[in-house]
C-alpha cells in the first residue's frame, strides 16, 4: 500500500481536450500534483478484512475504482485504500479524496460534495473529464451506503480514441 506505482504502466489519458490545455503559473503546480499523485498513488492497495468496499467503472472511457475502508470503534474512517485502473485525473482525484477521510464517519462520506473533490484538484475540470474526477468520490459514498449511491450525470461522453493529447508528452 502507499506509494506503491500501479501496475498499468504509461500514463492513461481519457478523452480529447485535456484539463491542462491552457496553464496557468498556478496551474502547473496543480498538474504536477496531479501527476505526482498518478505515478505514486497514496493509500494504494486494499485492506484486509474491510468493513466498507465498493467497486465502481466509468463507462465513457473505462476508469475502473475499487475502494475498502476500516473504521474504528466509533464508526469513523481508520483506514481507506483504493487500487484499479484509470487515467491520472481518476487516480490522482482518489489519492487525494482518501487523503483527506480519516476520522471521517459515513454520514459525513456521504455529504461530500462534488466540490471538495474539484478543490484537491485544484484545476477546472471539463464536462468531459468530470467522471473521471468523481469516480473516486462516487465509490467512496457507495461504500458509505453499501449500495450503488444514486448520482446525477456528471459530464459527457468522450471518444478514449482521442485522448493521445490529453497530458501532453508525459
Amino acid at each position: 500500500m502507499g506509494g506503491s506505482r500501479p501496475a498499468y504502466g504509461r500514463v492513461r489519458v481519457c478523452h480529447t481536450a485535456g484539463p491542462f490545455a491552457s496553464l496557468e503559473p498556478m496551474d502547473e503546480l496543480y498538474r504536477d500534483q496531479i501527476l505526482e499523485h498518478y505515478k505514486r498513488p497514496h493509500n494504494f492497495g486494499r485492506l484486509d478484512s474491510p468493513d466498507l468496499e465498493f467497486e465502481d467503472t466509468n463507462p465513457f472511457c473505462g476508469d475502473e475504482q475499487h475502494v475498502t475502508i476500516r473504521l474504528d470503534d466509533e464508526g469513523r474512517v481508520a483506514e481507506i485504500a483504493f487500487d484499479g485502473k484509470g487515467c491520472a485525473i481518476s487516480t490522482a482525484a482518489t489519492s487525494l479524496l482518501t487523503d483527506e477521510l480519516a476520522g471521517k464517519t459515513r454520514e459525513e462520506l456521504l455529504h461530500l460534495p462534488k466540490d471538495f473533490v474539484l478543490d484537491l484538484l485544484g484545476i477546472d475540470i471539463s464536462a468531459t473529464r468530470m467522471k473521471c474526477a468523481m469516480l473516486g468520490l462516487k465509490v467512496v459514498k457507495s461504500a458509505s451506503l453499501g449500495q450503488p449511491a444514486e448520482w446525477e450525470d456528471e459530464g459527457e461522453a468522450g471518444s478514449p480514441d482521442e485522448a493521445a493529447a490529453d497530458l501532453g508528452s508525459l
